[in-house]
């Protein structure tokens, strides 16, 4: 199938400052020609308005590269089982997305543009209902678990073990969406801060974002004994074949969780190869995990720990320096490392960039696309939304 993304691209970009608008009439149109779907989204809209339409127009503006796409749609496809999403939902779901489009289009809208919405539509829908239906039927569509144990690490950040009802299947790395009775249809993704346990339970690292619904009831409401329901376990930050021959990580913020996880599946190979973590943070009192990173720097020989503070007396920000000092200066010798990277996208981008100039090949970095990025306040007015610029398309697609 071809597929003009040049003008599906100059389409968008049409319509990008009135994007605040454009989403809000998209879900308008969805849910007033398909009442039945509006069980399956959240009572309050403000945090998903972009979601669905953002992971839609990153779809179709990727369309020109069908592996990429692929990869980025079937775990996409795999997902959206939670939402109880059936093939009949997805024309309906197309079509206020074309709805939505050509209303603030307005006279830049033509037939040949249609056609090239409509032809990527369709093959991302292919994609995500070949995915949803290659999966076994005895597999669930969520899982329900327990809530252990409830840790307030910082003011704003808490540890939470969970235990699910049903076996679990993960790959250290991986994340899962969450959403609790406390924030009904709320759906967020945590990466999964532990490697496979024998008991089956699983470690999840919460910040309170302000106006976040999931995690202020994560953080503030939720308690041992209570509930959360899990999504499958997505994501391709895993322990790659030849990790064994020694790994660099690093790791900020919640961005630690994963990296914690990896650090622990490397434990468990018959022959751990070294690795350095280099923990990014402005304060002693965002290293919120010490006692964890203090049992696994103590329990494993080859784990090389350091932190990246700020200098006595010196200013938060230039901890992002330091970090970036070490990160050169660990991998100016070592072109041929996996690294791990995760924690707020300015970070992932800076050390990206870092490592890129060092030669680094961009295959053997490992990042997750879709957690651990900066949040900004949301535009709020027609004012804000032109003032601010955003990325197109609001998400990460990689």
């Amino acid at each position: 199938m071809s597929i003009n993304t040049a003008l599906i691209e100059w389409s968008f970009s049409v319509v990008e400052r009135r994007a605040d608008q454009l989403s809000k009439y998209f879900y308008a149109h969805l849910f007033h020609h398909n009442p039945g779907v509006r069980h399956m989204f959240p009572e309050q809209m403000d945090e998903q308005q972009d979601r669905l339409f953002a992971a839609l127009t990153a779809a179709a503006m990727n369309a020109a590269d069908p592996e990429a796409l692929v990869a980025y749609l079937r775990p996409l496809g795999f997902d959206h089982r939670k939402f109880d999403t059936r093939p009949e939902h997805y024309p309906a779901v197309g079509a206020s997305l074309i709805a939505a489009l050509k209303m603030f289009s307005g006279d830049a809208w033509t037939q040949e543009i249609e056609e090239a919405w409509v032809a990527a539509y369709g093959l991302i829908s292919q994609v995500m209902i070949a995915a949803a239906e290659e999966v076994p039927a005895s597999t669930p569509r969520w899982w329900d678990a327990e809530v252990v144990h409830h840790e307030l690490r910082t003011g704003d950040i808490a540890v939470l073990t969970v235990r699910p009802h049903l076996p679990y299947p993960f790959e250290a790395g991986q994340h899962a969406a969450l959403t609790v009775p406390e924030a009904p249809q709320v759906w967020r993704p945590y990466s999964i801060a532990n490697a496979p346990r024998i008991d089956g339970s699983l470690e999840f690292h919460v910040r309170r974002i302000e106006r976040g619904r999931l995690s202020t009831a994560l953080v503030d409401r939720v308690r041992s004994g209570g509930s959360v329901r899990l999504g499958p376990a997505i994501g391709s930050m895993t322990l790659q074949p030849d990790s064994g021959h020694g790994l660099l990580c690093v790791a900020g913020g919640t961005g630690w969780a994963p990296v914690k996880a990896i650090i622990e599946a490397v434990a468990a190979l018959p022959r751990p190869g070294e690795v350095r973590l280099i923990l990014g943070a402005r304060t002693e009192r965002e290293v919120y995990d010490l006692d964890g990173l203090e049992r696994l720097a103590k329990t494993y020989d080859w784990l090389d720990v350091t932190a990246a503070l700020p200098p006595e007396g010196g200013e938060p920000e230039e901890a992002d320096a330091e970090l970036l000092r070490q990160v050169g200066e660990y991998a100016r010798n070592r072109p041929g490392r996996q690294v791990y990277v995760s924690g707020p996208s300015g970070m992932v981008r800076a050390v990206e960039k870092q490592l890129g100039a060092l030669g680094f090949d961009p295959d053997h970095i490992r990042r997750d696309a879709y957690i651990h990025q900066h949040s900004t306040d949301r535009p709020t007015s027609p004012a804000e939304w032109f003032l601010s610029k955003r990325d197109i398309p609001w998400i990460h697609s990689r």
